[in-house]
C-alpha cells in the first residue's frame, strides 16, 4: 500500500468514526423533549469545555504555542460550528421532529463538496464536475429515499403545527449553513498547520467554547427566573439524565468526534471530506431506528444503499 493510499484510508476511517460520534447529537433532543433547545446546547458545550480543562493540561506545551490568531479561529469555530449549529439543530428537531432536520443536514455532503470545489481549488486541485456529479446525485437520491416516508407522514398529519414546522425548517437551514462553513474553515486551519495534533486542536476548541457556553447557560438561567419559565433550574426536571447525557455527548460527540474529524481533515481533500459527512446522516438514522425499536422500511434501506454507493464512488474521483 502506497503512502498516499494509506493516508486516504486513514482519513476515511477517521471520518467514519467522526460521523458515528456526531450522530449522537440527534439523540439528545429526542431523549430530552422536556428540555429547551438552549439549555441542551449550553449544557452540552459547558460539559465539553469543562472536560477540555484537564485534557488541556496534557497538551499544555503545544497549546501554549497557539497564537492570538489561532485562538480567534478556535473561538469562531466554537461559536458557529458548535454553539450556534447545535442551537439551530436541536431547535429544528424539537419543532419539526427528526425527519426535516435529517433531510436538510443530509444535504451537507453535496453542499460542502460544491463549496469546497470552488474555495479550495488551488490547494486540493479541482474535482471535475462531470465526475463529481454522479456520486453527488446518488447521495441526494439516497437522502430522498430515506426521508420519503417520513415526509409523507409529516404532510398528512392533521394536527401538525404549521408555524412551528416552518420555524423548524428555518432553524434546520441555519444549522446546515453553520455546518457548511465549519468543516471548510476547520480543514483550512488543519491543512495549514500539519504539525499540530488533532487532539490539541479539538481541546483548544473546547477551551474557546467554554466561556461562550458558561455565559449562555447563565443568561438562560436568569431569563428563566425573570420570566417564571416552568423549569427547575439549574438542571431541570431530570437532573441525573440531563447531566449524564450532556457529559456523554460532550465527551463523545464534541471532543472525540472533533478529534477524529480533525484527523480526517489533515488527510483528505476538503471536497472529499465533505462527502464523507454522510456518515453522520447514516449514524443518526441508525440511532433513530434503534430508539424506535423497528427495522427501516425497504425504501429506507434502498436509500442507505444509495448513500453508501455515492460515497464509495466519490472516493474514487481524483482531483486534477
Amino acid at each position: 500500500m502506497s503512502r498516499k493510499t494509506a493516508t486516504l484510508t486513514a482519513g476515511i476511517f477517521f471520518s467514519l468514526a467522526a460521523g458515528m460520534l456526531w450522530g449522537l447529537v440527534f439523540v439528545g433532543p429526542l431523549l430530552l423533549p422536556d428540555y429547551p433547545a438552549a439549555m441542551q446546547t449550553f449544557g452540552r458545550y459547558l460539559a465539553f469545555g469543562l472536560m477540555a480543562l484537564p485534557l488541556a493540561y496534557m497538551d499544555r506545551a503545544e497549546i501554549g504555542q497557539l497564537s492570538r490568531a489561532d485562538w480567534l479561529t478556535a473561538l469562531k469555530l466554537g461559536a458557529i460550528g458548535n454553539v450556534l449549529y447545535y442551537l439551530f439543530l436541536s431547535s429544528a428537531i424539537m419543532r419539526s421532529g427528526g425527519a426535516l432536520p435529517t433531510v436538510v443536514i443530509g444535504t451537507l455532503p453535496v453542499v460542502i463538496a460544491i463549496a469546497a470545489n470552488h474555495l479550495n481549488r488551488q490547494r486540493d486541485g479541482h474535482f471535475p464536475w462531470l465526475k463529481l456529479a454522479p456520486p453527488l446525485a446518488l447521495v441526494l437520491l439516497g437522502i430522498a429515499c430515506v426521508n420519503h416516508a417520513e415526509w409523507q407522514a409529516l404532510l398528512q398529519n392533521p394536527v401538525a403545527d404549521t408555524r412551528r414546522y416552518i420555524t423548524g425548517a428555518l432553524f434546520a437551514v441555519g444549522a446546515m449553513l453553520c455546518w457548511t462553513w465549519y468543516p471548510i474553515r476547520n480543514a483550512n486551519w488543519m491543512r495549514g498547520n500539519p504539525e499540530r495534533s488533532s487532539r490539541m486542536w479539538a481541546t483548544a476548541q473546547g477551551l474557546a467554547t467554554l466561556p461562550l457556553a458558561l455565559l449562555g447557560y447563565l443568561v438562560f438561567w436568569l431569563w428563566a427566573h425573570a420570566t417564571d419559565y416552568p423549569l427547575d433550574m439549574p438542571w431541570g426536571p431530570r437532573p441525573l439524565v440531563f447531566v449524564s447525557l450532556m457529559l456523554a455527548i460532550g465527551l463523545l460527540a464534541s471532543w472525540l468526534g472533533t478529534l477524529c474529524w480533525n484527523a480526517a481533515s489533515q488527510r483528505l481533500p476538503t471536497a472529499l471530506a465533505g462527502q464523507l459527512i454522510v456518515f453522520e446522516t447514516l449514524a443518526a438514522l441508525g440511532y433513530a431506528f434503534a430508539l424506535r425499536g423497528h427495522w427501516p422500511e425497504p425504501l429506507t434501506l434502498l436509500g442507505i444503499g444509495l448513500l453508501v454507493a455515492g460515497v464509495v464512488m466519490g472516493v474514487r474521483v481524483k482531483a486534477v
